[in-house]
């Protein structure tokens, strides 16, 4: 199988990489579960999950919506594991940037970013400032905007 993920490698800096999009019916099976009153979304993100186990953002969004800190430390540690797997398939060979800037590479940049919260909450505190270290790296402008 080809890949046909783009990696591009820039003169100013180390190669970048970005995500493909998800499926269009993961994509949409996700939009329909977060329109889901709020003491339903977590079942119906749970469902997109069971249908797209490779769907970064449903794991990120189940992760926000799990029900204590190790619910939501195991989703968001699933997503970035599953996030990691995507990026090495997409040419990623562990350095290199991921940026928020890129809309498909946010479900991966949320599920790290929810472990690192996690991890903290759990007191895992090397955990969180490894997952803060790597955020940085991946994405020299973090955090993004909108997560500050």
């Amino acid at each position: 199988m080809a890949d046909h993920s783009p990696v591009n490698l820039t003169p100013a800096g180390p190669p970048e990489t970005i995500l493909p999009p998800p499926p269009t019916e993961a994509a949409e099976a996700l939009d329909r579960a977060l329109s889901e009153p709020a003491a339903r979304q977590r079942d119906a993100i749970a469902s997109v999950v069971a249908r797209y186990p490779r769907y970064l953002d449903a794991w990120a969004q189940l992760g926000l919506r799990g029900r204590d800190e190790i619910e939501r430390y195991a989703y968001f540690r699933v997503g970035y594991h599953r996030g990691l797997d995507a990026l090495r398939a997409g040419g990623w060979r562990g350095s290199g940037y991921v940026r928020w800037e890129h809309e498909t590479n946010r479900g991966f940049l949320r599920a790290l970013d929810g472990l690192r919260a996690a991890a903290g909450a759990i007191g895992e505190l090397d955990e969180e400032e490894r997952c803060a270290r790597f955020l940085r790296q991946l994405d020299p402008t973090w955090p993004p905007p909108d997560q500050r």
